[in-house]
C-alpha cells in the first residue's frame, strides 16, 4: 500500500512538472506572434499546442487545470490594454471569458482520445473541439462587452469591403453578435488552423506518443 501511495505521489510530481513546463512554453510561445489585430486577438506560433497536449496526454482534470493557469497568466499580460475604460466587473467578466475560461478550453484536447484509436484523428478533432469552445468564449465577451464597437468597426475599423452591406442589414443585438462572430474568426480561424496541424504533427513522434501512453 505505501509503495502504492509512493508510486502514485511521484506519479502526480511527473504531471505537475510537465504542466508547469508546457503552461511556460504556452506563455512564452504566445508572445511569438504572426499577426496582431489592432483592437485585441493575435496568431501565434502553436501557443495552444502544449496545454492542449496536457489534456491528451493527461486527460481533462490536468489539461483543464494546466488551461486555467495558463488563462491567469494571459489575463495578467493583457486585460489591462483590453479593458481600458470598463467598470470593475466589466474587467472580471472579461479576464473570465477572454483569458481564464477561453484557456481553460484548451485542456479539453484529449476529449476523443479513448474514442478514435487513430492519435493524430483523436488529437486533431479534440484540438478543433477545444478550439471551437475557446472561440464561443471569445465570442461571448465580444457580444457582451464589445458589442457596441460593432457600427464603427464595420464603418471603418475594420477597413473591410463589405461593412456597408452588413451595416444595411443588421442592426442592434444582431449587430453585435454579427460583428463578434467575424472579429474573433479573424484570429481564431488561423489560429486553430496551424494548432491542428501541429497537433497532429506532435502525436507522431514516438516519445511523446509514449508520454500519452499510446503505443
Amino acid at each position: 500500500m505505501a509503495k502504492q501511495k509512493s508510486n502514485r505521489m511521484s506519479d502526480n510530481t511527473t504531471k505537475l512538472t510537465v504542466c508547469g513546463i508546457m503552461v511556460a512554453m504556452s506563455t512564452v510561445l504566445s508572445f511569438i506572434k504572426f499577426s496582431e489585430l489592432p483592437y485585441g486577438g493575435t496568431v501565434t506560433l502553436f501557443s495552444f499546442v502544449p496545454v492542449l497536449f496536457v489534456g491528451y496526454a493527461y486527460g481533462p482534470k490536468w489539461g483543464l487545470s494546466a488551461g486555467i493557469v495558463y488563462g491567469v497568466l494571459q489575463a495578467l499580460f493583457g486585460v489591462s490594454g483590453a479593458t481600458a475604460g470598463f467598470a470593475w466587473y466589466q474587467v472580471i467578466l472579461c479576464a473570465m471569458l477572454d483569458y481564464i475560461v477561453a484557456g481553460a478550453m484548451l485542456g479539453l484536447g484529449g476529449v476523443f482520445k479513448k474514442l478514435i484509436r487513430n492519435p493524430q484523428l483523436s488529437f486533431g478533432a479534440g484540438t478543433i473541439i477545444a478550439c471551437v469552445l475557446k472561440y464561443i468564449s471569445h465570442f461571448l465577451s465580444g457580444y457582451i462587452l464589445f458589442g457596441t464597437y460593432a457600427q464603427w468597426f464595420f464603418e471603418e475599423g475594420g477597413g473591410m469591403s463589405y461593412g456597408a452591406e452588413i451595416l444595411g442589414k443588421y442592426s442592434g443585438n444582431t449587430l453585435s453578435i454579427v460583428y463578434s462572430l467575424i472579429y474573433n474568426a479573424t484570429f481564431m480561424v488561423p489560429e486553430t488552423i496551424i494548432t491542428v496541424i501541429m497537433a497532429c504533427i506532435l502525436i507522431s513522434v514516438k516519445p511523446l506518443r509514449k508520454v500519452c501512453g499510446i503505443k
